[in-house]
């Protein structure tokens, strides 16, 4: 391989068009300098080899070299060139590097070449570009030197190659140890501890030579090496791979030979475009159409190569509009997928946790192809472990995840040959580049398109091709504005039916990345695949304890979105880790009980930050503050609040439908109540006497709607502030007909918590008659006329209530479902039943009424009305209505806006105010109008 890269640069010696450059010149000296490397202490490259400069002064042109003993090729070798080894390198007109010079040794009114790394406005070297600006210089960027078909023409990739493959063969032998396993990878180095590449495929033999004699552990399996694109990069990357005892197979091979391969082996795949891309609409893969619309296209390498591979070899150039190979969702996956089955434990050792074990990015794109490589490593840390489960990167090689390497400069670990390999390819554009004035417009200069279409900067301005990094400058300054304060991390516990307002709104923000953490995993990952910068990951809370307070510690705040008894499990890990929390949920005992803590820890937890409690909250602190302010008093207070469908969905017998288990509604209807109407304390006995005091609600006429109390009102007297209230209600908005038919329920005995051994999960199937008839206390032999008398009888012979049963299939012979509790089955049923089909809407109306007394003795009502309807293809009314008020909360806590310690709820100006602007901002209108009688 060395023999044949040396080769190459004499070539260029017979070339015509290079020859002619040679005589043109002869009597044209000019005079070139080869800056010194000063930036990166690894970089011990140069431009150009003393080969090609021996050449440059045979021609009768200047070379100046500036002096460096860190460059791997001594400054006496540039010398017998004839080049003239000095510091100063100011009379050149040309000044050529491989890597950027800092901003201050940069000569005005030059023509440089080097890597600039600022063709995508990289934030690092935008200092540098504007230098080269306010300099005048002009820059030609080797990246950007390409043939008609758009491939490099200038750069180290074959090198970077060999080197990186070097490099993760060492990080294997490394990570194998450290999962139990002497491996002959071993003997392999990092790349630049070899002085020559001679030496590096030397001990790369050595150990394909123990694992051709079967010295491999029998516990690892075989091992598979994918390579990416077909490239220099690739292909020195399989240099290196053809020294070990290697079989090639095609992509469709690989599962089987990763799962019986020969274990005296290793088994290596190229993949091309072809192999896992494909059409978003058919499948099929078009190259020519993937040029124009690579959006149009996706990968499904994630299921076809990666789940069969050990360790991969990324070389693809990766553009933001094409798809990627891996997402942090697939790691996930991967890292699952366990390979026990493949191979079996030996002498002890343990089997490998997943098949994917590393990753060695040469691209070094960060955030690209391989989405979660958001960072390179160094050539100092060269390694590094992905943990896909809690997204945390640690400096080993050891832990869980996936072995990942990135180094950015990997040809400096080969710098003798890399510096030959670049020089062979530089060597026949440095004629054109030689009689270049800075000081001339560039229109002026006779360079082929490979030049000029590389000139980024000239005479002061970015050249024409390149002026789109100024708005991609200015978008990714705008950008940073918003990440100022470092990206924020929200834990969001939980990924019901409210989460996806709650994701989609705190990452409009660039800033901030969610978790989203679920028992239901694939839920979780549908809305990480949903939102940007969200991950997902698995999360049991009843037998995680230990997972969970690691996520906490690790994210700035907690949403919790769980089942409200699991809040105070969650706060004390927040307290613990002095990590902020939200939720929307009513405040506890429990909870409370954790006031004094929370405070001690200086963290903020805010409760009740929903619709109801939350909202309800709001509009009722945002009204009484300002009768207040106004010197009024407050004389009643109602209010009632709503989830319902939308009117054209509530075509059932109970007006009603379930986005989530309906337990909750049912038991409700059977609680106790007590509420304050005209200065006398009305209370509502437990059992079902609810459904028999609801009272139609005229508010809205056109909706038809009934009422009845909810809890205890009479406790928000004192929170509220409006304990010369004569009336305080609070309660729950349904259509007409929800309460009749739920009162038949409850007259029948159906919503009953007792257990019941007759539907147990080991019991024989039940009918509904069957049910009833035992509830009811008849022979389950009786007639269908004579159960259906029975049932007429016992609901007080409501024909609305015996119909709705019957729609509802409750009179039939279908079975009941298992269930501890009567109560439980019939929320089973209904659910099933009453759930929301596609393209359903709900809605929630919240309608409060403030009785207001003025200093004057006028009484002013003030009507507050709030109704929000979902979307049929977004998110529903109910998810809007929960999800943002948490989600602005959240937002509020992290941006310090809102700062009050220790247990906090919407009911003080601070909060409410920005609150009720930024729901109103998200479309959420409440109308406000008024009544006034003497």
């Amino acid at each position: 391989m060395l023999r044949l890269v040396r080769s190459q640069g004499r070539r260029f010696r017979g070339c015509v068009r290079c020859q002619k450059r040679s005589n043109h010149h002869q009597n044209h000296h000019s005079v070139i300098a080869i800056r010194r490397e000063d930036v990166n202490v690894w970089e011990r490259r140069a431009p150009l080899a003393p080969r090609h400069v021996k050449e440059i002064t045979a021609a009768g042109h200047k070379v100046l070299v500036q002096p460096s003993n860190r460059r791997a090729i001594h400054d006496r070798f540039y010398e017998k060139a004839g080049a003239i080894v000095q510091e100063d390198i100011s009379e050149a007109s040309l000044i050529v590097g491989v890597k950027r010079p800092p901003e201050e040794k940069l000569y005005p009114r030059k023509t440089y070449a080097f890597f600039s790394h600022t063709i995508k406005a990289q934030e690092a070297n935008m200092g540098l570009l504007d230098d080269l600006l306010k300099k005048e210089v002009r820059l030609i960027d080797y990246e950007k030197m390409v043939d008609p078909n758009g491939f490099r023409i200038v750069a180290f990739g074959q090198w970077a190659g060999v080197a990186g493959m070097i490099n993760i063969l060492h990080g294997l032998g490394l990570r194998f140890l450290a999962l139990g396993h002497h491996t002959p990878f071993m003997h392999i180095g990092m790349a630049h501890n070899y002085r020559n590449v001679s030496q590096a495929i030397q001990a790369v033999r050595d150990c394909g030579y123990e694992i051709s004699l079967g010295l491999m552990p029998k516990s690892i399996g075989p091992l598979t090496f994918v390579f990416t694109g077909t490239g220099n990069v690739s292909k020195g990357a399989q240099d290196i791979f053809n020294e070990l005892p290697c079989e090639y197979v095609e992509p469709h091979e690989l599962k089987e030979v990763s799962e019986t391969g020969d274990l005296a082996k290793v088994y290596g795949t190229v993949i091309s475009r072809h192999h896992h891309l494909m059409r978003k609409s058919d499948g099929l893969y078009d190259p020519l159409e993937y040029e124009y619309h690579p959006e149009l296209y996706t990968s499904h390498f994630r299921k076809t190569v990666a789940p069969y591979t050990t360790c991969l070899i990324n070389g693809i150039y990766w553009d933001p509009h094409t798809p990627r190979l891996l997402g942090r969702l697939d790691a996930q996956r991967l890292i699952r997928q366990n390979t026990s089955a493949s191979a079996s434990p030996d002498h002890g050792c343990p089997a490998l946790p997943h098949k994917l074990l590393a990753i060695c990015d040469i691209s070094a794109d960060t955030g690209g192809s391989i989405e979660f490589m958001t960072e390179c490593t160094t050539i100092e840390k060269p390694f590094c472990m992905y943990d896909a489960n809690q997204h945390i990167d640690h400096d080993s090689v050891e832990g869980n995840g996936i072995l990942m390497c990135s180094i950015d400069n990997l040809p400096a670990q080969l710098p003798i040959e890399a510096t030959e390999y670049f020089g062979d390819r530089l060597f026949p554009y440095v004629w054109e580049m030689l009689p270049s004035d800075a000081t001339r417009p560039l229109e002026e200069e006779d360079f082929s398109p490979q030049v000029r279409d590389a000139v980024i900067t000239s005479n002061g301005k970015l050249t024409p091709k390149f002026e789109y990094i100024e708005k991609l400058r200015e978008k990714r300054e705008s950008e940073q504005i918003l990440k100022k304060a470092g990206m924020k991390r929200v834990l969001l516990l939980g990924s019901g039916y409210v989460s996806g307002p709650v994701i989609e709104y705190l990452t409009r923000d660039a800033g901030t990345q969610v978790t989203v953490a679920s028992n239901f995993l694939n839920q979780a990952e549908e809305m990480a695949a949903t939102y940007p910068n969200t991950i997902a990951v698995m999360l049991d809370i009843t037998s995680q304890e230990g997972h969970l307070e690691s996520l906490i510690k690790d994210h700035d705040i907690v949403i919790s979105m769980l089942p409200y008894t699991f809040h105070p499990q969650v706060a004390k890990h927040c307290i613990k880790m002095k990590v902020n929390m939200v939720t929307a949920s009513y405040m506890s005992p429990a909870m409370k009980e954790l006031e004094h803590s929370a405070e001690e820890a200086g963290i903020t937890i805010v409760n009740e930050m929903g619709l109801d409690p939350g909202i309800d909250h709001m509009l009722a602190m945002q009204c009484i503050d300002q009768a207040k302010a106004d010197g009024c008093t407050v004389e009643s207070y109602s209010s009632f609040c709503g989830g319902l469908p939308a009117p054209e969905c509530s075509d059932n017998p109970l007006r009603y439908k379930f986005s989530w288990s309906p337990y909750g509604v049912l038991l409700n209807t059977i609680s106790p109540a007590i509420y304050l109407r005209d200065n006398q304390i009305v209370s509502v006995s437990p059992g079902g006497a609810l459904m028999d005091i609801t009272k139609p609600m005229d508010f809205l006429p056109g909706f038809n709607l009934e009422g009845f109390p909810n809890r205890d009102s009479t406790k928000y007297a004192e929170p509220y502030g409006i304990e010369t209230a004569h009336t305080l209600v609070r309660g729950t908005l349904r259509f007409k007909g929800f309460s009749s038919v739920m009162s038949g329920f409850v007259k029948l005995g159906l919503i009953n918590t007792e257990p019941c051994p007759l539907l147990d999960h080991t019991a024989s199937p039940v009918s509904w008659k069957e049910l009833l008839c035992k509830q009811i206390g008849l022979a389950s032999t009786v007639s269908s006329s004579a159960f259906e008398e029975a049932v007429y009888e016992r609901i007080d012979k409501d024909d609305y209530r015996l119909q709705g049963l019957r729609w509802l299939g409750m009179l039939s012979e279908e079975p009941v479902p298992h269930a501890n509790t009567i109560l439980a089955a019939v929320a089973k049923h209904l659910e099933a039943k009453l759930s929301y089909a596609k393209g359903e809407r709900d809605m929630i109306i919240m309608r409060n009424d403030v009785g207001i007394r003025h200093p004057m003795g006028e009484l002013e009502t003030k009507h507050i009305s709030f109704v929000v309807y979902g979307e049929t293809n977004g998110f529903s009314a109910m998810a809007k209505t929960v999800g943002y008020p948490a989600a602005i909360a959240a937002r509020m806590v992290l941006s310090g806006e809102l700062s009050t310690k220790g247990l906090v709820v919407p009911m003080t100006k601070s909060i409410y105010g920005p609150v009720l602007k930024r729901l109103q901002e998200e479309g959420l209108q409440y109308v406000t109008k008024s009544t006034v009688s003497e």
